[in-house]
């Protein structure tokens, strides 16, 4: 089969983790016999720098025609330490959410058994922790108004939502829920802001639509909390736009890094998928950055095309390098070598396109018997 890829590198290390995911696809199209089209696109810091604004209309069309969409990251320390700039990276991520109407945002959570070490927590505490979260991505406080009063005492950042807004994203999760253990739990502040109470009030409306799943309610607070203390606790969590942004990084520290988790935005006609961490621009053009996060984000591309076979045979891939440790420095195991982002690719790529030499040539692998290593 034939697809087009949107393939937007972003800024800092996003074109090296890119690249990385990049080996894996054309991996699984050299072994499921598919082809994958690339289109490479601006948006960030680079198209700010080349074209005077973060989302060119380019970009925009490109993604637009596109099957799917590969990203990077968004981000650079002179825009990031100049909270006067009026031109920002981020806004070009944001704008094309809007843009493709992106409502949904997807990541899934996962306690690794062989980096369990690695997570600051308790072993006993997130073994077995395996849980998604869905974030409503197009409202809130994010896309609201944002006023500073002409004194620059005051400042204002409204966040809204509508019913619409909150039942679609609902619905998905409901569904989501459905195909894994029955059980979704509704983050808010509903005790203090009308825009949760309004979200209360909705998803307890559509639940009467999924008899089948069980919901519950926890403040964020709550919720960050547990997520600490009983990761287990939790199959699917709906959130708000801020919400889902806060508690997606709390919940990093059960993977042992941040460069594991992969997410996808979907909307009723697009779906982007990038990893959920920053642009790391201290590490650009280091070849020291995790790439599976972007490589995982891929496997979910692929899910979302249907090609449900080549993402497992990513998703496996990873799973080998971490167990024979071929991993980059920031999920290294104690007395065991680092290796670099490319490298890790070059694993990813090999063993989905040798699976079945899996068992021989990849422990020679581990053991720097290869030239992939």
């Amino acid at each position: 089969m034939k697809f087009n890829i949107a393939v937007i590198p972003g800024d800092g290390v996003g074109p090296e983790v890119v690249e990385q995911a990049k080996k894996a696809l054309d991996a699984v199209a050299e072994a499921y016999n598919h082809i994958f089209i690339y289109k490479e696109a601006q948006l960030g810091a680079n198209a700010i720098d080349a074209t005077g604004g973060p989302l060119p209309k380019e970009t925009i069309e490109i993604c637009k025609s596109a099957d799917a969409i590969l990203f990077g990251a968004v981000g650079d320390p002179k825009y990031d330490n100049d909270p006067s700039a009026k031109i920002r990276p981020e806004q070009g991520l944001l704008n094309l959410r809007r843009e493709l109407d992106l409502y949904c945002n997807v990541r899934p959570v996962k306690a690794y058994d062989n980096l369990i070490s690695n997570s600051p927590l308790k072993r006993e505490v997130i073994k077995n922790s395996d849980f998604v979260i869905y974030r409503e991505l197009t409202g809130g406080i994010y896309f609201g108004e944002k006023t500073l009063s002409e004194d620059k005492q005051t400042a204002h950042d409204v966040s809204s939502y509508t019913v619409k807004e909150i039942s679609r994203v609902t619905h998905l999760a409901f569904q989501a829920a459905q195909k894994r253990k029955k059980k979704l739990t509704l983050v808010d502040k509903a005790n203090v802001l009308e825009t949760s109470r309004l979200w209360r009030k909705t998803v307890s409306e559509i639940a009467k639509e999924y008899k089948d799943v069980e919901l519950e309610y926890l403040f964020v607070d709550n919720a960050a909390m547990k997520m600490i203390l009983n990761p287990t606790h939790f199959d699917v969590i709906l959130t708000e736009n801020l919400f889902g942004d806060m508690i997606s990084d709390v919940a990093s520290s059960l993977c042992g890094s941040i460069g594991l988790l992969a997410s996808s935005s979907i909307g009723a006609e697009n779906g982007l998928f990038e990893p959920i961490h920053g642009s790391y621009s201290q590490a650009k053009g280091k070849d020291i950055a995790n790439p599976l996060a972007s490589i995982l984000s891929a496997a979910m591309l692929l899910q979302y095309l249907g090609l449900h076979e080549e993402a497992d045979a990513i998703e496996r891939a990873v799973d080998k390098s971490l167990a024979l440790g071929i991993t980059t420095q920031d999920i290294k195991r104690k007395m065991q070598k680092s290796t670099t982002t490319s490298k890790v690719g070059d694993f990813v790529a090999d063993y989905i396109t040798n699976q079945d030499d899996s068992n021989m040539n990849f422990r020679n692998i581990h053991m720097g018997q290869s030239t992939i290593i």
